[in-house]
């Protein structure tokens, strides 16, 4: 007898990063195993093939001010789920429905990151909503030891209930490809050949470390491009190109020489597996959650708070490129975790089996 399929929610099913790009994935994973779960979300994009890979719930949001979205989004699901008696239900965002609750981020430690000593109205509802995510929840998986300690830290959650279980990423999406093809795409990029080129992804610059990357390439011992995907940059430089927002990323990683991960607040960062797998080394800042599955060479690491480290972690670059020593040959050994979708999976579907258990067992 076949088990319920599980049931997640999440702020929405499109193309984007970070947690939406990580249910994508999930649902890529259950679909090829034959599994159709159901999803709520705010918002789906219809266009995706994921979103015709489950069965959507989406409450009605119409007229609710942005600031309030979470919290109705919150009371409806709550509701829903009593409704519909889904259990256990894995909440991808922050809500007192969730059992099983997945933890990507950690918003007082982003805020401390940031330097925002003095929380908004809309901070203390985010908090308020991630310790009810969190204390209510029948356990915790985070994205790294990173999120571990925070959730501890912040929230005084017992480490009995976090299982660390870092995010999947599609190995087939992201993988190397011959130097012919990274030629091609470095042509088709309009990447010069004369010069090594660095890359920044960000969506939220001052997070990302925008200014770090273009101070940094500036600093550099010799011309270098920083190139950067995402949303449009809030600098101008003169060694700074903007490639807009790009679905095909695995083709950036697969042509640039290397990835820069300078976040001032990164939980995990998805970016450095995913350069990596397409064998291409990041430099990134020791703190980075990441920074805990990416080993030698592919890593070269400094600290955000010494500026001579991070110099340093670009001359090693620019001498490895210029030796023509600076691609990833084996991508897969360069990372401490299988981060196949399906080794996720089974986290995931082993805790919901595991909980339904307990319930029967309670109920007699």
């Amino acid at each position: 007898m076949s088990l319920p399929a599980p049931v997640f929610s999440n702020h929405g099913l499109r193309r984007a990063g970070g947690i939406e790009a990580y249910l994508a994935t999930l649902i890529h994973g259950l679909h090829r195993r034959g599994i159709r779960p159901t999803v709520v979300a705010k918002r789906f994009d219809h266009t995706m093939a994921e979103a015709g890979w489950v069965d959507a719930v989406q409450p009605w949001m119409f007229g609710v001010p942005v600031k309030l979205r979470d919290r109705w989004f919150d009371w409806q699901l709550r509701r829903l789920k009593t409704r519909h008696h889904w259990f256990p239900l894995i909440a991808l965002n922050q809500t007192a429905a969730a059992d099983i609750a997945v933890c990507g981020s950690n918003h007082p430690a982003h805020l401390v990151a940031m330097q925002q000593s003095k929380p908004r109205s809309s901070d203390r509802w985010k908090i308020d909503l991630e310790r009810q995510h969190l204390e209510r929840s029948r356990v915790i998986i985070a994205h790294s030891r990173l999120l571990s300690r925070q959730v501890q830290q912040h929230y005084g959650i017992a480490p009995g209930k976090i299982v660390v279980a870092y995010p999947p990423v599609d190995g087939e999406r992201f993988s190397p490809v011959t130097a012919q093809v990274r030629a091609q795409l470095r042509q088709q990029l309009d990447l010069p050949d004369d010069r090594p080129v660095f890359l920044l992804v960000s969506t939220g610059h001052a997070r990302k470390g925008l200014d770090i990357a273009i101070a940094a390439v500036a600093r550099a011992s010799r011309p270098c491009l920083l190139v950067m995907a995402g949303r449009p940059p809030d600098i101008d430089a003169p060694n700074l190109r903007f490639l807009g927002y790009r679905s095909d990323i695995e083709n950036v990683y697969r042509a640039v020489d290397a990835t820069l991960l300078p976040s001032r607040y990164e939980p995990f960062g998805l970016v450095g597996v995913e350069s990596v797998l397409c064998g291409t080394p990041v430099l990134i800042e020791r703190g980075a959650g990441c920074a805990e599955v990416l080993l030698p060479p592919a890593a070269l690491p400094f600290d955000l708070g010494d500026a001579g480290s991070l110099d340093a972690a670009v001359e090693l670059a620019l001498d490895r490129w210029q030796r023509d020593a600076l691609r990833i040959a084996e991508p897969r050994a360069a990372l401490a975790y299988d981060p196949s979708v399906q080794a996720h999976l089974d986290v995931l579907l082993d805790w919901v089996e595991r909980l339904r258990a307990e319930r029967d067992q309670a109920a007699g």
